[in-house]
Formats: C-alpha cells, sequence, structure tokens
C-alpha cells in the first residue's frame, strides 16, 4: 500500500495547500518602470521593438555575467520588454558584451561582431568593458570593448544592476 505525504498546512493529502499557496501569491515580479526617454541609437530604429541578443564574455570576472542573467530572469524579465537571449551571433541583433577584451578574446570577439546580420548593436556592460575597470594595465588586457569593436550602448557599473541592463534593453527596442 502506497503512503500519502501530506504537506505543512495542508488537512489532505497531495500537494492542494501548495497549489492554494500560489493562487494566493499570483505573480511575482518587479514593477515595469516608465518607458525610456532617451533615443535609441540609429540602427535599433529599424530591429521592429524586438531584438535577439547574444551575451560575450570577452574576459570578465562573471559579475556582469550573473546579472545579465538576472536581468532575463523571472523578476526582472527583459523578455517582456522584446529582448531575447540567443545562442549564436547569425541570429542576434544586439551583443551583450562584458569585461576587458583581453587579447585571447580581441579576435573573436570582432569575429562574432562581424557575423551578426545588419543592422546590429554592440553594448558594453560593466565598467571593465567601458575602461578595462580593475584589469586596466594588465599584461593580458587588449582594451576596453570600444577600442576592439565599435559601441553604440554603454551600461555602467561594477556589476550594474539589473534594472540598469534592462534599462538599456528598453532603450534599444523602444518599449
Amino acid at each position: 500500500m502506497a503512503q500519502r505525504y501530506r504537506t505543512p498546512g495542508s488537512p489532505e493529502g497531495g500537494g492542494m495547500g501548495l497549489l492554494r499557496k500560489i493562487r494566493d501569491t499570483g505573480r511575482v515580479a518587479e514593477p515595469a518602470p516608465p518607458p525610456p526617454t532617451a533615443a535609441p541609437p540609429r540602427a535599433a530604429r529599424d530591429l521592429g521593438g524586438s531584438v535577439q541578443v547574444r551575451c560575450v564574455d570577452a574576459g570578465s570576472c562573471n559579475g556582469c555575467e550573473i546579472e545579465i542573467a538576472a536581468a532575463f530572469g523571472p523578476v526582472y524579465d527583459a523578455e517582456r520588454y522584446g529582448a531575447r537571449l540567443v545562442a549564436s551571433p547569425r541570429h542576434a541583433d544586439v551583443a551583450l558584451v562584458t569585461g576587458p577584451v583581453t587579447r585571447n578574446m580581441a579576435e573573436p570577439l570582432r569575429r562574432t561582431v562581424a557575423a551578426m546580420p545588419r543592422p546590429r548593436l554592440v553594448v558594453a556592460v560593466g565598467d571593465c568593458a567601458l575602461n578595462r575597470g580593475e584589469f586596466a594595465g594588465g599584461y593580458g588586457v587588449e582594451g576596453a570593448v570600444a577600442d576592439v569593436v565599435p559601441t553604440d550602448l554603454e551600461v555602467p557599473g561594477c556589476p550594474p544592476e539589473p534594472e540598469r541592463i534592462v534599462a538599456a534593453l528598453r532603450r534599444v527596442t523602444g518599449r
């Protein structure tokens, strides 16, 4: 005979208590901030309010990647503003580049951006991508992202908050 497990606070077996809690709690997400007021970059006007995003780690400490993951997670939900992560640069409209560009990543970054169809945008995410941050003067650092490929937007911070990343993506999508 199979034993039935009870959830705490539930007189009957099964997950009814859990389902009731989910129903009573509802959706938990950050409220939508006001729409962007800054003008979108010129290339963003042709994208139609929806973009495919490819993340490129050019040599970071992974702090920015954690914040990008949070920006696309269920709380900040960048997808509700028309930004979606893709695995291939051939499908991407936007490249989110993090970290200082190391000597070993300079050419792969150039090739990744070259593989993206036009119109394309490059967004430098984090202080290291903007000005090499903590890695300035390192022997293996080629330079900032703008030293290697042309950038269209910058998201400052070490690491930048998910709200700032979502705000930059909203500026691109216009939503």
